[in-house]
């Protein structure tokens, strides 16, 4: 059960919040409960989706974003953005299971993305005090220094989400995938 109230619907939405969650509607067929949650305070909803939003026109393609989300929530330990991911990457990015399955841990199948996963997954475990060696090996994979910026906002936003959804126990309103146990 979630720790703040998780309004039922648009409507029971704060008012400034409710344009932002069409929007969201429309675009998704649903309103997941990640937007409602953070639609509670609509400065939060703003600055979420604006985030989301300008990222979505980026350069990374919609595969290492999404490989980029599970390393993220994998790490974060986030069931609700592990179980999000999964099936926004199976049905929408179209990943394999076993693609998913790598990038929970940290890496990909495909040569070009491992570096920006692997980078990704490591900004997340230390917090941004990563080495110079970590930014040499995803620029030498090809990323450009914008893409590598993208990169570091997509952990930014991915872990905003974690901390939501973690703090607050956002209920699942996905297929449920949990956090593997730490090793």
């Amino acid at each position: 059960m979630s720790r703040i109230a998780t309004p039922a619907s648009i409507e029971a939405s704060p008012a400034a919040s409710q344009p932002l969650l069409e929007a969201v509607k429309k675009q998704l067929g649903s309103v997941p409960n990640l937007f409602r949650v953070v639609g509670v305070s609509p400065a939060g909803l703003e600055g979420f989706l604006g985030l989301h939003g300008a990222l979505g026109k980026g350069a990374l393609d919609l595969k290492t974003r999404n490989r980029i989300a599970l390393a993220v929530a994998e790490v974060n330990g986030c069931s609700y953005c592990l179980s999000a991911h999964t099936y926004l990457g199976k049905n929408l990015a179209k990943l394999s299971d076993e693609e998913m399955l790598v990038n929970r841990d940290g890496g990909s199948t495909d040569a070009k993305a491992d570096a920006a996963v692997r980078f990704a997954a490591q900004l997340t475990r230390e917090r941004g005090h990563v080495s110079e060696e970590a930014v040499r090996d995803v620029r030498q994979a090809g990323y450009t220094d914008a893409q590598i910026i993208e990169i570091i906002a997509h952990v930014a936003l991915n872990t905003f989400t974690n901390l939501i959804n973690e703090s607050l126990k956002t209920e699942i309103d996905f297929p449920a995938i949990s956090v593997r146990a730490a090793a």
